[in-house]
């Protein structure tokens, strides 16, 4: 697919402190329509609490500027968050989609949730499942989504007019990029998946799903390919795939598990939901020895 870069969405971010994760109200060039970009559920997992606090500031927003919620966009399963996708849904509607190999990351979490056979593996808890090139419309601004795997089988690149939503894929030139060590995770299909970003043009804008602000600038979110292409520290200047992939696979090794990725992998492979016990109510797993 080619991107229309003479359409210039307006792309309000959220910061959520707590995971270093920004959201993102997408709204087309000249209309109401907009969409949600990886929405934050917070939960303090120590005292077993929900909090939507950002999930809120993000409806407050789409409210207050009379915008109509086309789509809530996960742009892969998220191992750090929590998806505040269905309450936003309850409250102003909208479809939630995410990349077509969710089906993947479901039946390998299945296994490891140990979850029963009332669990569909199938992605029907999402409304849109996106294929490679598929394209959707957020108002009038044709969109189409690119499947960029590594990180995640599932991962998915948004393409919105002169605007890319690269999720995990790729992170600010000082940050990087993603760990390709989840299951179902691959270094050198991460690599492909950057070079096919970069190969946009120089001037789209890429607007990252993470920043932990290193040598503790600012927090920022926003860059482009031709920034990204020269001055990326794990790929930029033309390193090769086999240095990428010698570098990202001895960096994992290094890395500690996310500190919510045991809920959030439940929830997040449900488009959102908390899991309910036999009783009904909310219940989360903690396997031992599985991660």
């Amino acid at each position: 697919m080619t991107p229309d870069m003479t359409k210039t969405p307006t792309v309000t971010p959220f910061f959520d402190k707590r995971s270093n994760t920004i959201s993102y109200v997408v709204r087309e060039p000249d209309g109401p329509g907009c969409a949600v970009i990886d929405a934050v559920m917070d939960i303090d997992y120590a005292a077993g609490k929900l909090n939507f606090d950002g999930a809120d500031a993000i409806i407050a927003h789409i409210e207050a500027n009379k915008l109509r919620l086309d789509w809530i966009i996960e742009t892969h399963v998220h191992a750090d968050h929590l998806s505040g996708a269905p309450y936003i849904q309850e409250a102003l509607g909208g479809k939630i989609g995410i990349g077509a190999k969710i089906t993947e990351v479901q039946d390998t979490f299945g296994k490891v949730f140990n979850e029963g056979t009332e669990f569909q593996r199938d992605g029907s808890q999402f409304d849109a499942l996106f294929e490679d090139n598929d394209t959707y419309s957020v108002g009038a601004m044709t969109c189409f989504a690119m499947h960029t795997p590594g990180h995640t089988p599932a991962c998915m690149v948004h393409v919105m007019g002169d605007a890319a939503f690269v999720g995990d894929t790729l992170f600010m030139p000082d940050g990087g990029s993603a760990r390709a060590d989840f299951p179902g995770g691959d270094a050198g299909e991460l690599y492909d998946s950057i070079m096919r970003v970069l190969a946009l043009p120089d001037e789209m804008r890429l607007f990252i799903c993470h920043d932990y602000g290193p040598g503790g600038r600012a927090i920022a979110w926003e860059t482009t390919v031709a920034e990204e292409r020269e001055k990326n520290i794990h790929i930029g200047g033309g390193k090769t795939r086999e240095d990428f992939i010698k570098f990202r696979t001895e960096r994992d090794a290094q890395l500690a598990m996310p500190s919510l990725i045991i809920p959030a992998l439940q929830v997040n492979m449900r488009a959102g939901e908390i899991p309910r016990d036999t009783e009904g109510d909310m219940a989360l797993k903690v396997p031992l020895g599985k991660l």
